[in-house]
């Protein structure tokens, strides 16, 4: 689950991570309220969306009066912002983060994540502050330096100390430096983070080491113990289908082709995908309905691809172990009643009443195509939909 950077910024202040004093608003005239309580003569009103290359794509700007404020506040709400990470169709801007400029020294770039070779949490440090960390990569891999982190005893001071280093962090920044990343890594540990990322970390002329922005990112698997995270998700940064999907705790995520796929188990679904590229196809989404899925599941499940108005075609594609035919093919009939089914529909079912989840799909009535392998559902849904 995704957060906005002004919510970022208010759970990692909790630990210590210093942040510019600023606050949240939805209209020009709570954006010129919150700048009145700011010090300074420099605000900087920024386009809160998920996603990446704001400043780039016109959404930060920086006001010296409180008119300017306004103007800018005009200007970004309702505004659609595309950037390199929301595709071309943009995200339309919301809410505006305001905040205090601060006189920047240098700017540095730290991000925390998990390291699937390791198995451990890895804190990743560059000099490089501001730009993508993929480019800096790309371009030049030996400014990116990284600690992995023990997790019997957590990050240590030295590593800290010793990334500071690396960075070239002044020395009489190093010991604001050290204290703001043990303190960035016991957020990402405490509220079960995916990735903590701060571009930029920045120093000041008035000594201070600051995070300029923050995107936090965090396992939806683990959301049930931090209710404070999920009342901070922002429904309208989301997918609708995805969405609904989660109110039925499916495994939704959309893509952009145009063959639907109801799948039950993650490995099989990615297996599904990946059969229907090799003939040529595009998947429209990624869909397990889980090993436990109820007739009423799967009908939703059924009701969410055909909602869909870029499927033009379905492949159902179930390996009935704890999962049994007879509830997919009542489910499968029940969502096509309702919505009326008015695409192809292609149906390889195995395993558990597999007899008699073919016989209920036989006599719905429903024009169904029926497959005898995932290979000939994916062949036979490939040519349907061409």
């Amino acid at each position: 689950m995704n957060v906005h950077e002004y919510q970022g910024k208010q759970v990692l202040k909790q630990y210590g991570v210093s942040v510019p004093h600023g606050g949240v608003a939805f209209s020009p005239e709570e954006a010129v309220e919150v700048a009145k309580g700011l010090d300074g003569e420099i605000r900087v009103v920024k386009a809160q969306i998920h996603a990446g290359g704001r400043g780039k794509a016109g959404g930060v700007k920086i006001a010296k009066t409180l008119d300017e404020v306004r103007t800018y506040a005009e200007e970004l709400l309702g505004k659609v912002l595309v950037t390199h990470q929301t595709g071309p169709e943009g995200k339309e801007v919301k809410r505006l983060l305001i905040e205090e400029g601060c006189p920047i020294e240098k700017e540095y770039y730290i991000g925390v994540v998990i390291d699937r070779s390791t198995n451990r949490v890895v804190m990743m440090g560059s000099e490089e502050g501001g730009m993508e960390i993929e480019e800096v990569a790309a371009r030049t891999p030996e400014k990116i330096f990284k600690e992995v982190i023990d997790p019997a005893v957590g990050m240590m001071p030295f590593q800290a100390t010793r990334l500071a280093h690396k960075m070239n962090i002044p020395k009489d920044k190093m010991r604001e430096a050290v204290k703001f990343m043990l303190a960035l890594y016991q957020a990402f540990v405490d509220k079960d983070c995916s990735l903590a990322e701060i571009n930029p970390l920045v120093t000041t002329t008035d000594g201070r080491v600051m995070a300029l922005d923050a995107k936090l990112n965090f396992d939806a698997n683990a959301l049930y113990r931090h209710p404070d995270i999920l009342e901070l998700r922002d429904l309208d940064e989301e997918d609708p289908k995805e969405v609904e999907a989660s109110k039925y705790d499916l495994s939704y995520v959309a893509l952009d082709g145009n063959i639907g796929c109801m799948v039950n188990g993650a490995g099989l679904a990615m297996a599904t995908m990946d059969i229907i590229k090799h003939y040529n196809g595009e998947p429209a989404n990624f869909l397990d309905v889980g090993g436990g899925a109820t007739t009423e599941k799967v009908t939703e499940a059924f009701k969410i691809i055909l909602s869909d108005e870029k499927v033009q075609g379905i492949f159902v594609n179930i390996f009935g172990g704890i999962m049994k035919c007879d509830v997919i093919a009542t489910g499968v009939v029940e969502a096509a009643k309702q919505v009326g089914l008015d695409r192809p529909l292609v149906v390889r079912l195995e395993g558990t009443n597999v007899e008699l989840g073919k016989k209920i799909l036989n006599e719905s009535g429903l024009d169904i195509v029926a497959a005898d392998s995932m290979a000939d559902g994916a062949k036979k849904i490939v040519e349907l939909v061409k």
